[in-house]
């Protein structure tokens, strides 16, 4: 008998496909024990409550520094808040909170909607696209970089080291990134340091906390690190996850083009039913803790599916269903509890007018029929597809 629920390594349809095997799942209980090509052992959440619960409790936590085994700080892009439990995560994320306003936010919506169309005017001309690289990805890097204080980069480059921590393909290639990024981060952060501007990471390095207490600089990098890579992998894939679930749910596109008053609606949906971050980061088990007929044991890995859990039938009838006018409340696409995505207001307001003027300005907006089968990005944290071919 095997000692886990589920082998996801022998599933060679998952990536593309993972909602029946997490469907399956759930319907022999909310929790269980998986074997993944990274781990040989942990516990999987595909219940909607169960994961919820998980999502708020501190019994279970983000510091991989208490593993067994560990030991030192480790890279300084580790150094966030994600990965950290309180008092440091609440010491960090008071700080970062103070600077990173709804009012900062709000104010970048002129922007955004400057950088869309700058955008779409590069790319109508063609006729057809990869709207990834056209459109999905420049949007969001472009403005995160100018909240941060990134200076014009090799924005290219910075996907590959992106790309290859939040979806690695091998341990060697995710170290590489991981070392090339927090260099280049240090010496960004150096920079404004001498040279401050109107911009968040200024802004962040100057952050005092109640005790004058300021942010360290391998938390500087952390946070940079976070609020950069963060910042764009959520905005890109909720664009393109939903742009996709539009153009292979016709009679939805047309109730959304014939009443944009859906539109806030449906970008909730979008996150429900095909986020971007399938599974939430990893927590660990700081003691035992029973769920359901199961005990997780102290020490043992946490993973909660927010792709599992917002396709639940007992949270949200005919869950596979992608119905732009649903009662989407309570998804968990940007997770709860205290790691709830800081920049989730700013992802819903570029994916509103990025969507929405996509469609303005693209009626014709369609599939590439020369596309072929989505090629899905690899791992279990990112939703996201590498390539979206369309025409109009």
């Amino acid at each position: 008998m095997s000692d886990v629920d589920a082998d996801l390594r022998g599933a060679a349809d998952f990536t593309a496909h993972p909602y029946p095997y997490y469907a399956e799942l759930r319907a022999e209980g909310p929790v269980h024990t998986v074997r993944t090509d990274e781990f040989d052992r942990l516990w999987l959440v595909v219940g909607y409550d169960e994961g919820r619960a998980v999502l708020a409790d501190q019994r279970f936590g983000k510091d991989w520094r208490k593993l067994p085994g560990q030991t030192g700080a480790g890279a300084p892009i580790n150094a966030n808040m994600l990965e950290m439990d309180p008092p440091d995560h609440t010491r960090l994320r008071k700080l970062v909170s103070r600077e990173f306003t709804p009012r900062r936010i709000e104010a970048l919506r002129p922007r955004v909607q400057q950088i869309t169309d700058g955008l779409l005017d590069a790319m109508l001309p063609a006729g057809r696209a990869d709207l990834l690289d056209a459109f999905a990805f420049p949007l969001p890097m472009t403005v995160i970089c100018e909240l941060i204080g990134v200076p014009d980069m090799d924005r290219a480059a910075f996907r590959v080291m992106s790309g290859a921590v939040v979806s690695p393909v091998g341990a060697r290639e995710e170290g590489d990134a991981i070392r090339a990024m927090g260099a280049y981060l240090t010496e960004l952060i150096e920079d404004k340091r001498c040279s401050p501007g109107d911009d968040l990471m200024s802004a962040l390095i100057a952050a005092r906390y109640d005790d004058d207490d300021t942010l360290s600089p391998d938390e500087l990098v952390g946070m940079a690190f976070l609020l950069l890579v963060a910042g764009h992998e959520t905005t890109v894939n909720l664009i393109s996850n939903g742009v996709r679930a539009l153009l292979t749910h016709p009679d939805q596109l047309a109730a959304l083009r014939a009443d944009f008053g859906l539109l806030d609606g449906a970008v909730e949906e979008m996150l429900r039913y095909e986020g971007p971050v399938e599974n939430a980061t990893f927590r660990l088990a700081l003691e035992d803790v029973r769920i359901g007929s199961r005990t997780i044991r102290a020490g043992d890995l946490v993973l909660v599916s927010l792709a599992g859990a917002d396709r639940d039938p007992g949270r949200y009838p005919a869950p596979d269903r992608f119905d732009i006018r649903r009662e989407t409340q309570g998804h968990l696409a940007f997770g709860h509890g205290i790691h709830f995505c800081l920049g989730a207001p700013l992802a819903r307001m570029e994916g509103r007018i990025a969507i929405r003027t996509l469609l303005e300005r693209c009626p014709g907006l369609g599939p590439d029929p020369d596309a072929g089968e989505p090629d899905w990005l690899p791992g279990l944290l990112i939703r996201g597809v590498r390539r979206l071919p369309v025409r109009w």
